[in-house]
């Protein structure tokens, strides 16, 4: 979305955006060999930092220690959108995945997509393992309201000198199919539901601003 940046820049690891590297150990196993497997997917130079983005790492509860344990010194970014608005997104792309394999959703696949938006209960797994400092809460919201000012705090976070920014307006967005809907009693259940782990998120994480989440704004006081 962005071009011109200078002396130091960003490269994602060489095999693909998300890894999923360690989705696998979830029954435990994990040895200094499979740490170091790991490593190897991200060659360093001085020009570049290299790394990855997978979702599932901060909310699959058994990660984040093995994260720890082979990039100690990993600096972290955590995209956080508002829950309810992730759980509808989270069930269409679910779905337009089982489409595409000529299944049917999941009966599984609603409970999963809610347990991923109960951030506050991830973010303490998380920073159990990590110091506050390696982690950066960034606000979906705030990042498509003001995309220079987020990309500019991520790029301070992530240690990357004298970057300029150049907006590429000839990106085009990428076809969404229709997302579920929610009649009203159910958007309230489920709003519920979350309540009381987004007013912990917002009470330990001020980063976060319930204002700019529509299901949640009425929480902010």
């Amino acid at each position: 979305m962005y071009a011109s940046w200078s002396i130091r820049s960003i490269a994602p690891a060489p095999t693909a955006k998300e890894l999923h590297y360690f989705d696998r150990f979830y029954l435990g196993d994990f040895t200094s060999a499979d740490a170091e497997a790991y490593h190897r997917y991200f060659p360093r130079d001085d020009e570049h930092k290299v790394g990855e983005w997978t979702p599932l790492y901060m909310c699959a509860p058994w990660i984040p220690r093995l994260l720890a344990a082979a990039a100690p010194d990993a600096r972290l970014m955590v995209l956080l959108r508002d829950p309810l608005d992730r759980y509808v997104s989270g069930l269409q792309h679910d779905a337009s995945t089982a489409a595409a394999w000529g299944e049917p959703l999941s009966s599984h696949a609603p409970l999963a997509a809610f347990a991923r938006g109960r951030y506050h209960a991830q973010m303490t797994n998380l920073l159990a393992h990590f110091d506050r400092s390696q982690v950066l809460v960034l606000q979906y919201e705030r990042c498509t309201s003001e995309p220079l000012t987020e990309l500019r705090r991520t790029f301070e976070f992530l240690g990357l000198r004298d970057t300029k920014f150049a907006p590429d307006h000839t990106a085009k967005p990428k076809y969404q199919a229709s997302k579920p809907t929610l009649d009203a009693l159910t958007r309230e259940a489920y709003v519920q539901a979350y309540s009381d782990d987004v007013l912990a998120l917002a009470r330990d994480f001020p980063e976060i601003e319930l204002s700019r989440w529509p299901n949640f704004a009425h929480l902010a006081s």
